[in-house]
């Protein structure tokens, strides 16, 4: 199979769809890669690297596009690469598509077959593909958010750790899966004070025995996410419904009442934010200020950390790219875990938790599938 990667171009993008290393294993398998110049330039990986991998280098996306059976980027199609897919093609990457209706129509439009890293399951009922990219979202947000909360970059001059005789920030973090718990992580060891809110009880015991007694884990509703977020300097959104649309969990009024120069950090933003005061900012423009609170909205944190996210990334796609280069379309009929990545087929929605955010009809992937043949 043709394997295409062009260059990510959303702003301050620069994780690359496959490594080195990735293209190597599948050119040993009897693929053929075609990767556009300079695509992994910025993060260290040379276009001689990717030649010495056994790839084909092309100066535009185009032909990436008008050539390839399967495009394996990152982050989600802007739109006029949407517009260069065309029927019968595979795309591999992050879509999330729920709060995306132009996105959507697009890839509708296209023809194409597009498969979301973020929906792709594993036997446990896991997220494979997200987990990697969660797992770095969640130590960054705690990053980011002891970065804002300096005096000069708006925040309320507060040292996570404090110092001896002066107690350290308060952080609060809603939401104990993946990225909720690598933000508990990184808080705990930069000496924050930190609580977890969860509503699965069994998940909140796991993370009290991990932890110890170095983080309050306290059961989530209305009333605890707005009693700790209000006295808290950093408050972490980090919910997750896959595929759908985040629940907002931070209502506005809430945020009217928090400190002066605290900062929240929605790590939900690519799935529509987690706060009501969320809107999606950039690398370049990462905050702004509702009510004197700090926002931190980036819809590609990992992006910040570039060269360990792609690397963290590929070892989780890896194996998926090498069954949908094998079999193209038809892994997805034989693998189950890899079908639930299926979001778009041919003019169909074929993720019910995003044909429900849209208001688009749903058909079932497996009907979906057969019936194209």
């Amino acid at each position: 199979m043709l394997i295409g990667v062009p260059i990510e171009i959303k702003d301050h993008e620069y994780r690359v769809g496959l490594t080195p290393a990735s293209v190597r294993e599948l050119c040993r398998h009897g693929h053929r890669v075609t990767l556009q110049h300079d695509a992994g330039a910025a993060i260290g990986f040379s276009n001689e690297d990717y030649l010495d991998a056994g790839a084909v280098i092309v100066d535009r996306a185009q032909q990436i596009f008008d050539e390839s059976e399967l495009i394996v980027k990152v982050k989600e199609p802007q739109p006029e690469e949407c517009k260069m897919l065309h029927q019968g093609q595979l795309l591999f990457t992050y879509l999330h598509l729920a709060p995306d209706l132009e996105q959507t129509e697009l890839l509708l439009a296209s023809g194409a077959t597009c498969i979301a890293y973020e929906t792709v399951t594993d036997d446990s009922g896991t997220l494979p593909l997200l987990a990697p990219m969660s797992v770095v979202a969640g130590r960054l947000s705690v990053q980011a958010g002891a970065h804002y909360l300096e005096k000069i970059q708006g925040g309320r001059g507060v040292l996570l750790s404090g110092v001896p005789g002066v107690a350290p920030a308060k952080v609060t973090v809603i939401g104990g899966g993946v990225v909720g718990n690598n933000a508990a992580y990184m808080a705990v060891g930069m000496g924050a004070d930190v609580t977890i809110l969860d509503r699965s009880l069994a998940r909140l015991s796991q993370l009290d025995i991990e932890y110890a007694g170095r983080v309050r884990c306290v059961y989530s509703t209305a009333s605890a996410i707005e009693e700790y977020a209000l006295e808290s300097d950093l408050v972490i959104g980090a919910v997750l419904v896959p595929g759908a649309t985040a629940p907002k969990v931070l209502t506005r009024d809430s945020i009217r009442h928090m400190q002066g120069g605290s900062v929240v950090v929605d790590v939900a933003i690519d799935q529509g934010g987690s706060f009501e005061t969320s809107k999606p900012t950039t690398h370049k423009n990462p905050v702004y200020v509702v009510d004197d609170v700090v926002h931190y909205c980036v819809t590609n944190m990992p992006g910040a950390v570039a060269r360990t996210a792609t690397q963290a990334l590929n070892n989780a796609v890896l194996p998926f790219a090498l069954g949908l280069a094998e079999k193209g379309a038809g892994a997805l009929l034989e693998d189950r875990n890899l079908r639930n990545g299926l979001n778009v087929h041919r003019g169909q929605v074929t993720y019910r938790a995003v044909s429900e955010a849209l208001g688009l009809d749903y058909v079932d992937a497996a009907t979906a599938l057969a019936g194209s043949g």
